[in-house]
C-alpha cells in the first residue's frame, strides 16, 4: 500500500466546489471563541460539500489569520454568512422548512447513532461555546437535540471533533 500524493486526491477547485451539489446540511456556530475551532469547522464543512456555515453571537469571522491556520483557505470554498442573534438566524431557519438539531446533551435528545434522516430535507445543526455549549434559548427553540454518545469519563468532545463525527455521522446517512 502506498499513501496517495496530493495531485492524485482528486480535489476539485473552489470554483468547482461552488458548483457542487451541495450535502443539504446548514452549520451554526453559537458563540464559539476559538478560531482554530472555527478553522476547523470549516475544513470539515468544506470536506463534506456542507451547504452553508453561520457564524453567530462572539464567533470571529474570516478573513482572520488564525482561522486560516486551520482552515487552509476553506473559508474561500464553504460559503458563509454572520448572523449577530442565534435565535432570530434558528428562527428564520425554521420558517424556511430546515430542521434545526442542537448539538447537545439534554433531556430527552436522541442519541446521534440512532437519528434518522429523512432524504429530501435540509437540516442544521447547532454547536455551542466550548464552555457554555448552545444557549438555552437556542435548545428550547430547536427541532431537538442530538447528543453523541460517549462512554467514558469526560462525556465532552471539542467543538470540533464533534463537528467532525456529526457531520461524517449525517452525510453517510444521507448518502446511503
Amino acid at each position: 500500500m502506498r499513501k496517495l500524493k496530493n495531485n492524485e486526491l482528486g480535489r476539485i477547485s473552489v470554483d468547482e466546489f461552488k458548483q457542487a451539489s451541495k450535502t443539504p446540511i446548514i452549520v451554526v456556530l453559537d458563540n464559539i471563541r476559538s478560531l482554530n475551532n472555527i478553522g476547523s469547522v470549516f475544513r470539515t464543512s468544506d470536506a463534506f460539500l456542507i451547504e452553508k456555515i453561520y457564524l453567530c453571537g462572539i464567533t470571529a469571522t474570516p478573513p482572520n489569520k488564525e482561522i486560516h491556520k486551520t482552515a487552509l483557505g476553506a473559508t474561500e470554498s464553504v460559503a458563509w454568512e454572520y448572523v449577530e442573534d442565534t435565535l432570530t438566524l434558528i428562527e428564520k431557519l425554521k420558517a424556511e422548512n430546515v430542521q434545526v438539531f442542537s448539538i447537545e446533551q439534554a433531556e430527552n435528545a436522541t442519541m446521534l447513532d440512532t437519528f434518522e434522516i429523512t432524504h429530501n430535507q435540509t437540516y442544521a445543526v447547532v454547536f455551542g461555546n466550548e464552555v457554555k455549549g448552545v444557549q438555552q434559548e437556542v435548545v428550547s427553540s430547536s427541532h431537538g437535540c442530538i447528543e453523541i454518545p460517549q462512554l467514558g469519563t469526560k462525556h465532552s468532545l471539542n467543538i470540533s471533533v464533534s463537528c467532525g463525527v456529526v457531520l461524517w455521522d449525517l452525510f453517510t446517512k444521507m448518502r446511503s
